[in-house]
């Protein structure tokens, strides 16, 4: 089961980037936009089996910051 943590305060349709804690706390989902510009993917190195996201600053800020406070 993965856990809500935060979601970009500005969604207006409820499916927006949001970040997710895995049931054992180990591991954070990062739900996001996909990257497809060849430039930003290339400068990432991607390895097999892996992608990148983009998420929106705000997203991990709300989340952040609430844990800091």
């Amino acid at each position: 089961m993965l856990r809500k943590l935060s979601g970009d305060p500005d969604c207006k349709n409820g499916t927006c980037p949001t970040l997710w804690a895995t049931e054992d706390a180990d591991s954070y989902v990062v739900q996001g936009f996909v990257i497809t510009d060849p430039e930003r993917l290339a400068q990432l190195r991607l390895p097999e089996g892996e992608t990148a996201v983009l998420v929106p600053a705000k997203l991990l800020e709300v989340y952040f910051g609430a844990r800091r406070g």
